[in-house]
């Protein structure tokens, strides 16, 4: 059965949404006031197009799922970030203050994931087909920084001998100053260390700052590094950084903007320090998270950073064991930036606690709406939201929710 549709708005996920025969419809790569072919299995034809539909940025797009929306006008796209955050907030009964999107620039992600896998005999070096756990071979990627993209072909010599039958591989691969720092993980496969002189020559030859594989360190050229308001942190392999530079000063900017009063700090799911550094300039931090290697990172460039208010560091699982309502007493603020799954352990124990203000981190506007919805309950009345667009082209979006009473 085929129908000819109307697209009427953008879904969550960047699909165009219409109405046919009393159900929604949701169609890929379609845009509002566009006129589609919707057929079984998912198939479509665009027949009248948006005035402004945008080319692409990408040749692989369309077929790699790691974007969406480069098929969108620019302010169109903008709108559709924005109305992103604003439904979730709306789905939790909350009209939120969400202020207009903060926008990067193309050929800025410095952090990606990259998947390695064998497709008969070629192997596949890229990001995951739309809606499937098949690898799409990539030459370009618009959205990453040009030395990922430039290393492409060394990644794949170096993975070739190593992935045969179903092996697989994820390499994460984080941008730094000092070169890159690659971490790569194996599926279905044994380590390689037969192959680690090979590994370390690429590597070198390509000015890699770091490799590993696994655990195993195959090159250590650099100490690859990060700085955060002048604090220089050496990141373990594979840890969480945030993916865009410019997204992350903007983040620190809100963060110590609306904390600028505060004299005792919690900075919880704190990673390697990235609020950390910049609010110990003027408060007291506490600095929590569950990884010992990312806590180890901070605390060793806390005792080398100057010019700091003291700096605890603490290990702990906070969704396990969140701070309790007595130990948030002595602060005069809390930094959250939780995984995509929220911090609703924590949130419950702030909620009863009289904390003034809460700068809440996001990178999923339901969980954040979620979350927020707690603390509004407990009387935190909510500010302001600013969503911030780390994920350039793709459906997530990234948002800072500041909260006081």
């Amino acid at each position: 059965m085929q129908a000819e549709v109307e697209i009427d708005r953008l879904g969550a996920r960047g699909d165009g949404v219409a109405e046919a025969a009393g159900r929604l419809l949701y169609v890929p790569f379609a845009l509002p006031g566009e006129r589609w072919r919707v057929g079984e299995g998912g198939s479509s034809l665009l027949l009248r197009a948006h005035p402004a539909r945008a080319d692409p940025a990408c040749v692989h797009f369309g077929t790699c799922g790691g974007c969406v929306a480069q098929h969108m006008p620019d302010e169109l796209y903008a709108a559709w970030k924005r109305e992103v955050v604003v439904e979730a907030f709306r789905h939790r009964g909350i009209t939120a203050p969400v202020a207009p999107l903060s926008r990067v620039p193309l050929g800025s992600r410095r952090r990606v994931t990259l998947y390695a896998k064998r497709d008969g005999r070629k192997l596949s070096l890229g990001f995951h087909q739309r809606g499937t756990h098949l690898v799409v071979d990539i030459a370009a990627c618009p959205i990453a920084v040009p030395a990922i993209v430039r290393a492409l072909p060394a990644l794949r010599e170096m993975l070739e001998p190593i992935l045969s039958g179903p092996a697989e591989a994820t390499a994460h691969v984080l941008a730094t100053p000092q070169g890159l720092d690659v971490h790569v993980s194996l599926g279905h496969a044994p380590a390689p260390h037969k192959d680690y002189p090979r590994l370390a020559t690429l590597a070198g030859r390509h000015g890699f700052a770091r490799l590993t594989v696994g655990r195993d360190t195959v090159l250590r050229a650099r100490a690859p590094l990060l700085t955060f308001d002048g604090v220089s942190v050496e990141p373990p392999p594979g840890s969480f950084v945030q993916a865009v530079a410019e997204a992350e000063l903007e983040m620190i900017r809100l963060v110590t903007s609306s904390a600028s009063g505060a004299r005792r700090v919690a900075d919880l799911f704190c990673g390697i320090g990235t609020f950390t550094f910049p609010l110990a300039q003027s408060a007291r931090v506490l600095a929590v998270d569950s990884r010992r290697d990312a806590a180890d990172a901070l605390d060793a460039a806390a005792r080398h950073a100057q010019g700091r208010k003291p700096i605890e560091v603490r290990v702990r699982d906070l969704f396990r064991t969140p701070l309790a309502t007595k130990e948030l007493e002595a602060f005069d603020a809390v930094v959250l930036d939780p995984p995509a799954a929220g911090a609703k352990a924590q949130v419950a124990q702030i909620a009863r606690s009289p904390v003034p203000l809460v700068v809440y981190v996001s990178c999923d506007p339901g969980t954040l709406a979620r979350d927020v919805r707690t603390l509004a309950d407990a009387g935190y009345a909510l500010q302001s939201v600013t969503p911030i667009d780390q994920f350039l082209f793709s459906a997530h979006v990234e948002a800072v929710a500041v909260m006081a009473r």
